[in-house]
Parts: C-alpha cells; sequence; structure tokens
C-alpha cells in the first residue's frame, strides 16, 4: 500500500491533532497518529480515550489500509524537510513503514490500526451551527477562569448553557467567574453541557478566526465539533455545575468606570509588593480617584498610586487578589471597563464597556479581607 502527499499539507495536517497525544499514556498504541487511507483521501487520528480528533486530507494513492504511525518521530522527520512529495509504504503484515523523498529514505516501525480505540461516533445528538469567531470569543473569554481542583470537577470545565436564541459560556473557580453570552443563535432545544478544559485548549487553537460555520452536536456523554477538515469529540463531565446566578449581585449601586490599560498597568506594578500568598491589593475609591495600594508586612514593603477614574457611589474600600484582576483585564479588549461594587465583604462585577456585537461578558470578582495597615 503507497500513497504520496506533500510533507507541508501532511505536516499542517498532523499539527492540527498532535495535541490531543499524551506522551505518557498507558497504552503506548495512543502516542500514535492513526493513518485510515481510503483511495484518494487520508484520515489521520488522534486520541486520549477522552478527547479525540481527526482531519481528512487529499492523497494520491489507491487502495484501502489503516495503520498507527508513532507520532514522534514522524513529525520531527517531516519538521526537517523542505516542501516536496512524500511517498509513504505500508506492509500490511508487519506494519512497518517506509518514507521516500527525493532526500532518502526513512524507515520505521508502526502498528496495527485495528488496535487503535473506537472513534466516537454521534448518535441521538441534538444539533446547531454558529459562527466560529462567536465560539471562539467564547471559549477565549471563559477559559482562563476554569478551576483546577479535580475535587470540583465541575469547575473543570466550561459550562454551555443553551437557550432560546442564546447560548452562555460560564467558567468559575470559586474566587472568579466569567459569564459570556452570544445572542442570536438558533438553538433548536434548550440544554446544557459542561466542557473539559482540555478539548477546549485544543479547539481554541483550531478554530478559526472568521464566520466559518461550525457545528456543534452533543449527547448525554460527547460533544462534537465541526468544521472545515477538522472534527473534535470529547467526553463531557458528568458533574452538576455550581448556581451560578445565585452568586451574582443585583444590587450594585457604586459605579466605576476606568481605563483597562491603565488600571491593567497599575495593578502590575502594585502586586510586585503585595503579600505573596494573598496577592491582596486595597482599593480605596472616593470622588474621581481610585487609589491602589498594596503592601507585604513580612518585608516591609509597600506601594501604592492613584488613578483618574468616574465615580459614582458612596466612599468605598474593598480588598481584591491582584492575580485574579489581572487575568480578568488581560482576557477583555476593551478601551474601559466598568466595575459594580457593593459593599466591601459582596462580589465585584465587571463589563467592558465596549461589546462586540450580540455579545456580551461579566466578570465575577470575590472580595478578600483587608489588613489592617493603615
Amino acid at each position: 500500500m503507497k500513497f504520496i502527499v506533500s510533507t507541508s499539507t501532511l505536516l499542517k495536517h498532523l499539527q492540527a491533532v498532535q495535541g490531543v497525544i499524551n506522551t505518557s499514556s498507558v497504552l503506548p498504541i495512543l502516542e500514535n497518529f492513526l493513518f485510515d487511507i481510503s483511495d484518494k483521501e487520508l484520515l489521520v487520528c488522534t486520541t486520549d480515550l477522552n478527547t479525540t480528533m481527526k482531519t481528512t486530507l487529499p492523497i494520491e494513492g489507491k487502495g484501502k489500509a489503516k495503520i498507527a504511525v508513532p507520532s514522534k518521530i514522524l513529525l520531527e522527520t517531516l519538521k526537517s524537510l523542505p516542501d516536496m512529495p512524500i511517498t509513504f509504504s505500508f506492509d500490511e503484515q508487519t506494519f512497518a513503514i517506509e518514507i521516500n523523498t527525493d532526500k532518502g529514505k526513512y524507515k520505521l516501525s508502526g502498528e496495527n490500526g485495528d488496535d487503535f480505540p473506537a472513534i466516537p461516533e454521534v448518535s441521538k445528538a441534538n444539533s446547531f451551527t454558529m459562527p466560529s469567531s462567536a465560539l471562539l470569543n467564547g471559549v477565549s473569554t471563559t477559559l482562563f477562569a476554569v478551576g483546577t481542583d479535580e475535587l470540583r470537577l465541575a469547575m473543570t470545565g466550561v459550562k454551555f448553557e443553551l437557550e432560546a436564541n442564546q447560548m452562555n459560556f460560564v467558567a468559575t473557580d470559586a474566587h472568579k467567574l466569567v459569564l459570556h453570552s452570544v445572542k442570536k443563535i438558533a438553538i433548536p432545544e434548550t440544554g446544557s453541557f459542561i466542557v473539559p478544559r482540555k478539548a477546549l485548549n485544543l479547539l481554541k487553537s483550531s478554530l478559526p478566526g472568521d464566520d466559518t460555520l461550525v457545528t456543534v452536536e452533543y449527547n448525554t456523554t460527547n460533544v462534537f465539533f465541526s468544521f472545515k477538515d477538522i472534527h473534535l469529540v470529547c467526553r463531557l463531565i458528568d458533574q452538576k455545575f455550581p448556581d451560578y446566578n445565585a452568586v451574582i449581585p443585583k444590587d450594585n449601586t457604586n459605579q466605576l468606570t476606568i481605563s483597562r490599560a491603565e488600571l491593567l498597568s497599575s495593578l502590575k506594578r502594585i502586586s510586585i509588593y503585595s503579600n505573596k500568598t494573598t496577592y491582596q491589593v486595597r482599593l480605596k475609591l472616593k470622588g474621581s480617584e481610585l487609589h491602589i495600594s498594596a503592601e507585604d508586612l513580612d518585608f516591609s514593603n509597600q506601594a501604592d498610586e492613584t488613578l483618574a477614574c468616574e465615580y459614582s457611589g458612596t466612599d468605598l474600600e474593598i480588598g481584591f487578589n491582584a492575580r485574579f484582576l489581572i487575568e480578568m483585564l488581560s482576557n477583555l479588549s476593551s478601551a474601559t471597563v466598568r466595575f459594580e461594587l457593593s459593599q466591601p465583604s459582596r462580589p465585584g462585577v465587571m463589563h467592558p464597556s465596549e461589546q462586540e456585537t450580540n455579545e456580551d461578558t461579566l466578570m465575577l470578582i470575590m472580595p478578600v479581607m483587608l489588613n489592617s495597615y493603615e
């Protein structure tokens, strides 16, 4: 069995799906690409049993074959070759692989493709489509807020919440929460599912930033994303997501509007002087000024800055974890942000002042108890 393909084309497709491969897998065959050759098409598949990616590309060849090809050595070989035609030959009895180019000949050992885990198929699934740019924005805006505590498994993924003509992306680690809504999406049936972090990182790196339509299909166990020649399947997190609406305060009477870039730069500087356990910064609001300060009592380090802002409400002093604020501001692009605050013991809510059309982002951060160093 032989086929011919361009090195650059093959490398591009392999790199699109290689992120799934876990090099420390308990099943050695999972460290391979599955090559499923069918006449003039090559299907490449990778899996870690929870997440599967596959892509198809045209080739010159005849016949059918299925073989598992070692991923690391193949990728390193292709990266070192210029763009040129490359011929793959397979021995269907021994699974030996031979690669021929104008530069030379390379031999490596493959495995029986029939031993590769079965690729999940769509069955009894609900389906809808949405623009790639909207999906990418939703994933990118929320992914940083996903938790890492495996004891709170539901928080280690992003909740996709399907409502009539609207889709919500929700992520939280119990310290911060992000709710990103996309409106005017044709949702045939309401529902929700939680997608794990790894699958979303792979999706984020694969999605085009244009209006390419992405087909999303989901059932009780898996979700399927399909766009262009890429297909991603992952097992859903079967846990109950926290009731996030219960923690979003609705009566925030204090309103702060400030330059995102100025606040972000100030926090990065001030946090250098904060306690390296709590990263606590103090925000003091009075009139049209925001006073930001931090202190590390163990090393007698202290810093403070004053920024101009627009503020309506009573004088307020509240503490936050600087790292969380920096993460939130870094994942927004608007020129200004609006904070809604109530009391020092209640969460703060942040919105970008400029939103994408038909999209809305809300970020929530829990306060920290202030040290009385002033």
